[in-house]
Order: C-alpha cells, then structure tokens, then sequence
C-alpha cells in the first residue's frame, strides 16, 4: 500500500514539474505578489501634494509654511492666492490638504494668543486624509513648541510621547510580509491540490486510478501529500526572501512556526481536494482558486481590522484558517509570542483542518458511487 502511495506522489510531482503552465504559475505569481505586496500595496502616505492659502504674510506664518515644505512627507507644495481657489484645487485632487492661515496668524502669536489654522482635507480619500492631518498637527505643534522656546511665548507645555511596540519606526513592510508568507504559502498549496484530480480528469486518467489497487483514500493522500510538500516548500522561500531581502525580524521559534505552518497547509490542501472533486476542468477549478482566495483574504484581516467587520460578518471569519494563521506569523516574527499563545490560535486551525480533510474525503468517496 505504502509502495502504491509513493508511487503516486512522485507521479503528482512529475506532472507539476512536466507542466509547463503549472510550473510557471507556480513561481512566477507568488514572487510577483511578494514585491507588489511589499513595495505597492502600502498604507503609508508619503510624497503628498498640498496647497497653502497664507493670508498673514509675515515671517511667523512663512516659517510655518517652510516647516511643511521641508517635510519629508510633502513633496509638492503649492501656494494659493485667493480663498476661491481652495475649491478648485480639493476638486481637481490637486491636493489632499489646504492649509488656510488667516490674516492674524502673526498677530495673536505675539500677543500670547493661539491662532487659529484651517485645514481642510479632502474626505473622498477618508483614510490618507486622517494620516496627513495627523502630520500636520505635529508640524504645527513641533513649531509652536520651538516658537515658545525662541520667543519666550506662553504657549502649553504639554507633550505626548507615542511608542510603537513590535514596530517602533511603523516600517510597513513589517507588517505586510509576514502575512505574505501566509497568503502565498495558501496560494502554492490550494493550487497544486485543486487542479491535481481535476487535471486526470480533464486528461482522461482519472479512470485508470480508479481501476488500480488504490483505494479513495488512498488517492488522496497520494494527491495531498504533493501539495502540502509544495506548500511548505513555497513558505520558506517567502520566509527566506522576508529575512534576508526585506530585512524583517525574526524574533520567535522556527520550529513553532514550520509547526503552525503544516497545521495550516493540511486545512487548506482540505480545501483544495474539495474543489478538486468538485470541478471536471482546470480552468473550473482555478476560477474556484480566486473565488476562495479573494473572499479568504479579504475576511481575514491582512488588510483590514476584523473588528471593523459587522459582527454577523466576524462569526463568519471564525472558519478561515488565515485569519488564526496571520497572527500566529506576525507574532512569531516580531513579538515572540510563547506556545501557549500559539496554540490558542492554532487549535482553530486543527479543527478546521480535520473538519476541511474529512469533508473532501467523503465527498471524493460519494462522487466515485
């Protein structure tokens, strides 16, 4: 039996190496979401157009001006001449922000007084809006603090002193790539194992299996085993290419995370025969792939909180595996999270896992009578 099963997996190896299309889907994609991931889809807001309605005229308010201009985050600013173009400019998105300094500014300055800024932020682009004015309001009171300082002013003296655990430079890429390693080591293993009986299906071999002393689990095995090898495989060169090209630390266990990580790949390779049983093409089953995958993702909190999600949406997150998946390698990476705060996210993933295995082996089993 043991014999028969090896044999099959080096076949699902031979056919995946063979295969010319599934060869290159297989390490072109991942590595271009990698870079695309890392470097494009960020949150940070940098190199931000802004524009300036300055009113008072006087060196006070000029130097304020100059504090955003050398700003590393604003890169293009512009000066306005009158309060009607402000409309335009917001409008036109020709800038996310206008800064509107009234005739005063210098003035109440002087006289000990705190003048009033406008600033006024295009809300179309509700959370690059929220970020730039909160680099304005520290521009502004990194100046009136300095101002007080030179002039003897009586200005607040309060001051808040933020820290950023796990992340103290908020470096973005630290926070995307770990949870790359989860997406794309998902993508490699959901691929292989969904197109694996589809393809001897589509390639009319599907029959001959079916007359060989191979039984129904048998065969699966045989076609999960190539997939979680792959998917495994998939994940240490993300893992390699997160360490060593985009320098994110490494903090926690290697042996606890190639742990979660198996648990994870089996879930998903559940999954994958799934579909696998259920479609008679491969182009059915890579349609199935990008329905899973996009819904996966979204509803795994890569990207967003969780806990923005309607609630009746959050209960539905509960079955994704990536969704326990992704803190388990963010907190490996730079929190070093113990075992016992992995396992609380890792036995969701094992009961999926079972429950994902299970159901692909009795549907494989109904759809042979």
């Amino acid at each position: 039996m043991f014999k028969n099963i090896y044999s099959l997996i080096i076949k699902e190896f031979l056919a995946v190496w063979q295969d010319k299309r599934i060869r290159l889907i297989l390490i072109v994609p991942p590595l271009i979401q990698l870079f695309i991931f890392a470097f494009a889809a960020t949150l940070d807001v940098k190199n931000i157009s802004v524009a300036c309605l300055n009113r008072d005229e006087g060196k006070l308010s000029y130097e304020l001006i100059q504090r955003f201009a050398g700003s590393p985050f604003f890169n293009d600013m512009q000066y306005l001449n009158d309060f009607h173009q402000i409309q335009e400019v917001i409008d036109n998105q020709k800038a996310i922000m206008v800064i509107h300094i009234d005739e005063e500014f210098s003035r109440k300055l002087l006289s000990g007084r705190s003048p009033e800024i406008q600033l006024i932020l295009d809300g179309r682009k509700s959370n690059t809006a929220q970020i730039v004015q909160g680099y304005a309001f520290k521009i502004i009171e990194q100046y009136y603090s300095d101002l007080s300082k030179k002039m003897n002013l009586p200005f607040p003296s309060t001051k808040l002193i933020a820290r950023n655990w796990f992340n103290s430079n908020l470096i973005y890429t630290w926070f995307t790539v770990p949870g790359l390693v989860a997406i794309l080591t998902m993508f490699t293993s959901l691929l292989v194992t969904s197109l694996t009986i589809a393809r001897e299906r589509e390639l009319g071999t599907f029959e001959q299996l079916l007359v060989s002393p191979l039984r129904s689990i048998d065969i699966l095995i045989g076609k999960a085993i190539p997939g979680i090898i792959i998917g495994m495989g998939e994940g240490t060169i993300i893992l390699i290419a997160a360490v060593t090209a985009f320098q994110i630390p490494f903090t926690g266990s290697i042996l606890a995370l190639y742990f979660s990580m198996f648990i994870f790949v089996c879930s998903i390779v559940g999954v994958g025969l799934f579909l696998s049983s259920l479609c008679k093409t491969q182009q059915q089953a890579l349609l199935a792939v990008f329905v899973f995958m996009s819904n996966s993702v979204i509803l795994s909190g890569f990207a967003t909180p969780i806990e923005n999600m309607p609630i009746w949406l959050q209960k539905i997150t509960l079955i994704n595996p990536l969704r326990f998946f992704l803190i388990i390698v963010r907190g490996i990476f730079l929190k070093k999270i113990p075992f016992s705060v992995i396992f609380q996210n890792l036995y969701p993933i094992i009961i999926i896992a079972i429950f994902n295995l299970s159901v692909s082996t009795w549907f494989f089993r109904k759809r042979l009578e």
